[in-house]
């Protein structure tokens, strides 16, 4: 299993993550893209560890039920492995080596780059184009995962009855799904904070001119959130996770436990862009974008514009495209920030 390859067939955008399968299958019409379905469904607790695969059958068998209800059982799929997950790096080589002599010469080289054994991990790469060093070289992206990460995808999608034909990495797929919304940005904004708040992390990248040049995890998530929920009304994690998602709690739940929630998550924000700015020629940014699962809390986007002093919105990336009458719009907007990373796996397909 390559990670990148595709040859322009359609493909399912298939992400697996700590809490959720999420499914998007995208198709072109008339020239424009158009959202066919889509589908989120619940994982059960500890199936996914720390972006292991625990249990790939549990998790195939919730990918087939996503799949029949998007009536896209059997078919091909993309799927990704995490940031932490893999290796890349960017090489220069000779502009003259073949695919054959580059891959050839890579894993000659591979110990420089790797620091597992050859034969335990999935390697690719892909050139990016001119060399910066001579005009005789070539820029290549080298990325390398642990077989196992690899392997587990793979498998979950084989016990849910679709195919991989595509492994990406998953920073790659939400930075191709935040190239659809860069156009509707207020103002045509240069230097933008994408700010993907997961269930046990939260990733800062920074785009300049709509591409990825920057990004830091930190150990930050919902999952904060669904603990503060757990302690206050003594809850379980899954009666909490339920709780919050269909806004079920007692009135005190805005102030005593969201209030402190947003602004915690405020702050985290606050701390990744000075780090940030600490590490760069930068020392402000034109926009700031939520995205991941939390960042549809309402009042978040609000309250973070107020305290960081820049436009901030939430990120939808199907905002231009034409939508299936069946999707209820009210609900594709709650999803859509969390659907960043299937939404650009799904894009595969136009590669």
């Amino acid at each position: 299993m390559r990670l990148f390859t595709s040859k322009s067939r359609h493909l399912i955008g298939v992400d697996i993550c700590a809490t959720s399968v999420k499914l998007v299958d995208i198709q072109r019409q008339q020239g424009a893209f158009h959202l066919k379905s889509y589908g989120i469904e619940r994982l059960p607790e500890g199936v996914v560890v720390d972006k292991l695969l625990v249990d790939t059958e549990a998790v195939g068998h919730i990918i087939a039920t996503v799949a029949r209800r998007c009536q896209v059982g059997g078919s091909n799929a993309a799927t990704a492995v995490s940031g932490s997950a893999v290796i890349t790096k960017i090489i220069d080589m000779d502009v003259a080596l073949s695919d054959v002599e580059r891959e050839a010469q890579i894993r000659l080289d591979a110990d420089q780059y790797v620091p597992y054994p050859l034969e335990d991990v999935n390697l690719d790469f892909e050139v990016l184009g001119p060399s910066l060093i001579s005009d005789d070289m070539v820029q290549v992206l080298l990325a390398a995962s642990r077989s196992e990460n690899v392997d587990q995808r793979v498998d979950a999608l084989t016990f849910g009855g679709m195919q991989t034909k595509v492994m990406d990495i998953e920073s790659h797929a939400i930075e191709r799904a935040f190239g659809l919304m860069t156009d509707s940005l207020p103002n045509f904004p240069e230097l933008v904070a994408l700010v993907d708040i997961g269930h046990n992390q939260t990733t800062l990248y920074i785009a300049k001119n709509g591409e990825f040049i920057y990004s830091r995890e930190q150990l930050f998530g919902g999952v904060q959130l669904t603990e503060a929920i757990q302690n206050r009304y003594g809850l379980s994690a899954e009666e909490a996770a339920f709780s919050k998602r269909e806004r079920t709690l007692p009135d005190d739940y805005y102030i005593e436990v969201l209030t402190p929630f947003i602004e915690n998550t405020i702050q985290q924000i606050t701390r990744s862009l000075q780090f940030y700015f600490s590490s760069s020629q930068y020392s402000s940014i034109d926009h700031i974008v939520l995205a991941g699962g939390s960042s549809a809390i309402a009042g978040l986007a609000g309250m973070a514009q107020q305290r960081l002093g820049v436009p901030v919105s939430v990120a939808n990336p199907f905002t231009n495209m034409t939508i299936a009458p069946h999707i209820d719009n009210e609900q594709l907007a709650i999803d859509a920030p969390s659907l960043m990373a299937a939404c650009g796996l799904a894009l595969r397909s136009f590669d």
